[in-house]
């Protein structure tokens, strides 16, 4: 009884903040929304019994992306008036978008009641007695080793990219010569200089 409640109230506040992800105009209240909506989805993975897929929702898309979201909404002077003022002319391709995504989930709601796409031989063995996270790890850094080492690569060289191309060299600014301040000697800055009485600092 208390995980049929349980799953009713995460669908519920699932579906409720994202909906209000969507019709808050103020973006900030929708980038919390949207958290909202990652933290009871991922009540619904731990209910299901995918801890990892939940562990990971949280850490990952909350942690992170979420809230570089809401960061980069609360920094950035973002004219939002004149985002939504050519926000119409965009509704046909939006509309066919979502009919697009929609007679995806169709078909693939209408094959997993026609019992799926057969799999046998082709998926890896799981121990019975063994939680998911310890049977994906195994199969992650055994079976598929050199496909996620490809993945983290091909992530490495986007994020090396993404660091050449923001980084831009100025010339309205002066760039330090590291060496040449290390080389400083104290006697080449410091200047020791005795005033007589009444007479100030000649700069």
């Amino acid at each position: 009884m208390i995980p049929v409640l349980a799953f009713y109230l995460f669908a519920t506040l699932v579906i409720f903040s994202g909906v209000m992800t969507i019709a808050s105009r103020n973006p900030v209240h929708s980038v919390l929304w949207l958290i909202l909506a990652f933290f009871n989805a991922a009540g619904l993975f731990l209910l299901l019994g995918a801890e990892f897929l939940a562990f990971l929702l949280v850490i990952v898309y909350v942690g992170a992306v979420a809230v570089l979201f809401l960061f980069v909404v609360m920094m950035l002077d973002v004219d939002f008036a004149e985002l939504r003022a050519g926000f119409a002319r965009y509704w046909p391709l939006g509309i066919g978008l979502a009919a697009v995504l929609l007679g995806e989930m169709l078909a693939a709601v209408l094959a997993w009641r026609e019992g799926g796409i057969a799999l046998e031989g082709r998926t890896a063995p799981v121990a019975p007695d063994a939680s998911n996270i310890v049977a994906l790890g195994q199969l992650l850094y055994s079976r598929y080793l050199f496909i996620f080492e490809a993945a983290g690569f091909v992530l490495l060289v986007a994020m090396v990219g993404a660091i050449v191309l923001t980084r831009r060299r100025r010339g309205d600014i002066r760039t330090p010569n590291v060496s040449s301040q290390v080389r400083r000697r104290p006697q080449d800055s410091v200047v020791n200089m005795r005033p007589p009485v009444g007479q100030g600092v000649e700069l």
